[in-house]
């Protein structure tokens, strides 16, 4: 899934030039090894989650901007920035030269969800989303700009999810189990902007580095795409307001958390992508709530 661009350089020292002497051999071959078999895993499993129940089409192209309030989108987004992140972190590991994993690595997330856009294409029941393709080339973007740049990622898109109420009154669509309510129940989904705030003071500073304050989006309500059916199968659903949120909150930056433990350092930039839930502001049409630990 991630290198996969890299395939046809893998037994050429010319991609890399003068850095091939600090290219891992081993570590890239296993890399792309463990990358194929997760891409095919992956897939495999995506189908059986999302595609295997519906029928198929010619390849076509289909408008859902207005779907979802707009959190299948920024969810887009984050992933493709997330997989960027993740494939950058593995060429280095591998011994790749800098720019070529920035380049390589950081645009992994957007190849991979193409990929996903074209299964859509195929799909009767959706299509390939303009939308999406530039939601993934933005966090593409996003990751590719700052490590350019900065040489670091400042501000991260992270990710957050909550069971809902909504998922039991359309579970083909929003989902029965765990995994495919994480993957379909956008009403529990929250994407998150968090923006470190020690990088950008002056290098003397002495602000806590690990420490970032956080914009959230999310919505709920939501038990279909554009509007909410008044039955499924027979049975009369409630009826829900959709409504957009917004969230302020800090956040903690565990990659900038300090330690000598390899594997923990690890551990630490896996999970970095994922939101921890704090004390906040959450903001909706209603009003402004303060949230004991917002998701």
């Amino acid at each position: 899934m991630l290198l996969l661009p890299l395939n046809g350089y893998s037994q050429s020292d010319s991609a890399f030039k003068a850095d091939t002497l600090c290219l891992h051999r081993q570590r890239l071959t296993a890399l792309i090894t463990g990358s194929t078999l997760l891409y095919a895993g992956s897939m495999t499993g995506l189908y059986h989650l999302w595609y295997k129940d519906y029928p198929q089409s010619s390849f076509h192209f289909y408008n859902d901007n207005d779907e979802w309030l707009g959190v299948d989108k920024a969810g887009h987004t984050t992933a493709s920035y997330i997989m960027g992140s993740l494939g950058y972190e593995s060429l280095r590991w591998a011994g790749v030269e800098e720019k070529n994993a920035i380049w390589f690595g950081g645009s992994a997330g957007f190849m991979f969800l193409t990929v996903v856009e074209v299964l859509d294409g195929f799909s009767a029941q959706w299509g390939a989303s303009p939308g999406d393709l530039i939601a993934n080339g933005l966090g593409s973007a996003l990751f590719i700009s700052q490590q350019l740049g900065w040489k670091e990622q400042r501000i991260k898109l992270k990710w957050s999810f909550h069971l809902t109420k909504y998922a039991q009154y359309r579970p083909e669509l929003l989902g029965s189990t765990f995994p495919e309510r994480m993957l379909k129940d956008y009403n529990g989904q929250t994407i998150w902007l968090s923006g470190n705030i020690r990088s950008f003071l002056p290098q003397n500073s002495s602000f806590p580095a690990w420490l970032n304050v956080a914009v959230g989006y999310g919505a709920e309500g939501m038990t279909g795409a554009t509007i909410n059916p008044d039955f499924y199968n027979g049975q009369p659903i409630p009826h829900f307001d959709r409504y957009a949120q917004f969230y302020f909150a800090p956040d903690i930056d565990l990659s900038r958390i300090k330690t000598n433990q390899p594997t923990l350092k690890m551990l630490f930039k896996v999970l970095d992508f994922i939101k921890i839930p704090l004390p906040g502001l959450v903001f909706t049409e209603k009003g402004m709530r303060i949230c004991g630990a917002c998701f």
